[in-house]
């Protein structure tokens, strides 16, 4: 049911039929949420995943797993494409085919994948990526390093409407500092973006947990006008924040715990860019970068 105060979603509460997640903006999980959608699914062997030819353009990649094939309907013709996986959303980045609007698809294999998906008007190129051409980045520095996998940025991807990245943030970092807005429309400085966190725990790199555990995070959001929005959570795998408008980060992962998240952008600007506006509090924490190095941690790799 819709709720306008509903932001946060535990894994299992946004499930729908073969999707263990479905935010979709034709059918909201809360009120007035209209730009952005989300599928993440899981495939075994027989099992068939699809997609309607319908108005959103989308992104379609391995969570984890070592092969998928999707099918695709495009203008009236049949194409396929492999897609090569990964061990997991913590080994680096897995090949990436973007679907234009008007495009059906079926989607098979072993493993989970992901589908970011926005409402669009024009339609774009498909566009199929190897891991290997994959743009990546580091963001911050220090305790602030993180992994930025560059899939759908406006500079990587010609889309019309969608904006989407992959973040790694390792044990007792913090991403999304400082915490900043998207929400207002001026043009050259601010964007106005809804945005999805699809989030994902592990034990973190070459160290074993001595019993069972509980892979952790957290995520913070806030109102930046009179607007309702206030979202603090303990964040786990399969976990979705919505971010309709407002401040949010800091991301923080747990100690001991690595974090990954998969970001989808859209809004409703008459241009495709990514412009953000630092919370006043903490945008001079940009300047300590200069003198801090990278995490050596990083890059998280196959």
């Amino acid at each position: 049911m819709s709720s306008v105060d509903k932001w946060y979603f535990k894994k299992g509460e946004l499930a729908r039929a073969d999707w263990d997640v479905h935010v979709d903006p034709q059918n909201p999980p809360a009120q007035g949420w209209k730009y952005t959608g989300l599928r993440i699914g899981t495939l075994t062997d027989g099992k068939v995943l699809e997609l309607p030819s319908d108005s959103n353009e989308r992104i379609i990649f391995a969570l984890e797993g070592e092969e998928f094939l999707v099918q695709y309907m495009h203008q009236d013709q049949t194409h396929q494409q492999v897609l090569s996986g990964r061990a997991s959303v913590f080994h680096g980045p897995a090949d990436f085919i973007y679907l234009p609007i008007n495009t059906s698809a079926k989607i098979s294999g072993v493993g989970r994948i992901a589908v970011g998906e926005t409402p669009a008007t024009n339609e774009k190129p498909v566009r199929y990526v190897p891991k290997s051409e994959v743009s990546i980045s580091m963001r911050g520095a220090g305790r602030e390093t993180r992994q930025v996998h560059n899939l759908g940025m406006p500079e990587t991807l010609d889309a019309d409407r969608m904006i989407v990245c992959e973040v790694i943030v390792p044990a007792g970092n913090w991403s999304g500092a400082p915490s900043h807005k998207h929400d207002t429309y001026l043009p050259g400085k601010e964007s106005n973006l809804e945005e999805i966190y699809y989030f994902e725990s592990a034990v973190t790199r070459g160290e074993v947990a001595s019993n069972s555990v509980s892979p952790f995070g957290y995520f913070r959001g806030e109102s930046a006008d009179n607007r309702p929005y206030d979202v603090t959570e303990e964040v786990h795998s399969g976990d979705v924040a919505l971010v309709p408008y407002g401040w949010h980060g800091p991301a923080a992962a747990g100690p001991g715990y690595d974090l990954y998240f998969f970001n989808v952008m859209a809004g409703p600007d008459p241009e495709r860019q990514w412009n953000a506006t630092d919370h006043p509090d903490q945008a001079w924490i940009r300047g300590t970068w200069q003198s801090q190095q990278t995490d050596p941690r990083l890059p998280y790799g196959a």
